[in-house]
């Protein structure tokens, strides 16, 4: 099993589980929450068919890796796909991430440059600010997110379960774009994580990333569908114009908050075009 180690907790190891696959141009796929790696499994595909060497991990706390009680910040987050970067020596790498991996793009090139970086992909953004505070009135209301956290405490996977309803919109796709077997394979995989892991991500959602975007420099493409209901497209992508240069944006009609899974059919052509060019 391939690992980085990026730190320790009372004397164990902190190792990040990652895949590295194909040849080509590399590109980092960052999963989102509360899935892993292997959620990545319609891109990989056309990925590697098209020459790129595709490499995936899972975040501390989630999937193969060590499930920690420490390091839930975006800095942290940032410093580990850092440590496997520098493990890899990746050249001219595009970072592409969905949702929570969105988070680690945006503050990794705000942190540590674009040095080795090409091109970089948010899919279901959480930046710039998802917290609504005096000077960010587009945000959401933080009794949103506790009432988030009260849920993860008192019945984590009952809340995975309503969690994942609107991460696919089930109401609308189910047996269409989503089976029930593949909402079955996400939910193992959320109760599978590290349960402080799920209760501490939640404040991360609130990093406020407007001071990382107008130091990114390299061109990027937004996919964000504007049915989502984890990360509301007018509290999120909507805004992102102009807060980022050279942008190319591409809206899913009726897309949920994964539409890497439901729309593929979009999605893919769109990031196939992106990192090709």
């Amino acid at each position: 099993m391939a690992t980085v180690n990026v730190g320790q907790e009372n004397g164990t190891p902190i190792d990040i589980y990652y895949e590295d696959h194909g040849s080509g141009q590399p590109i980092m796929l960052i999963h989102g929450y509360p899935l892993d790696g292997h959620s990545w499994e319609k891109q990989q595909r056309v990925l590697l068919e098209a020459g790129f060497r595709v490499i995936t991990y899972d975040r501390r706390g989630f999937g193969s890796s060590s499930q920690p009680v420490i390091g839930y910040d975006y800095d942290t987050f940032a410093a580990d796909l850092n440590a496997l970067l520098d493990k890899l020596a990746l050249p001219d790498v595009i970072l592409c991430g969905f949702s929570m991996g969105t988070g680690e793009v945006t503050r990794y090139l705000g942190t540590y440059g674009s040095g080795r970086d090409s091109r970089a992909v948010l899919m279901g953004a959480i930046p710039p600010f998802l917290l609504k505070t005096d000077d960010n009135p587009e945000g959401v209301d933080g009794s949103v997110f506790d009432g988030i956290k009260d849920a993860v405490v008192k019945d984590r996977p009952a809340y995975f379960k309503d969690f994942l309803d609107n991460f696919y919109n089930v109401d609308m796709y189910r047996g269409t774009r989503i089976s029930d077997q593949a909402w079955n394979t996400s939910f193992n995989v959320a109760v599978a994580a590290s349960a402080h892991a799920a209760h501490a991500c939640v404040d991360t959602w609130l990093t406020d990333f407007r001071q990382d975007l107008p130091k990114i420099d390299v061109p990027n493409l937004l996919i964000h569908g504007d049915a989502d209901r984890i990360l509301p497209y007018d509290n999120t992508a909507k805004r992102l114009p102009g807060l980022i240069n050279d942008l190319t944006f591409v809206t899913v009609e009726g897309g949920p908050h994964n539409v890497a899974w439901t729309h593929p059919e979009v999605v893919n052509p769109a990031l196939l075009d992106f990192v090709k060019g």
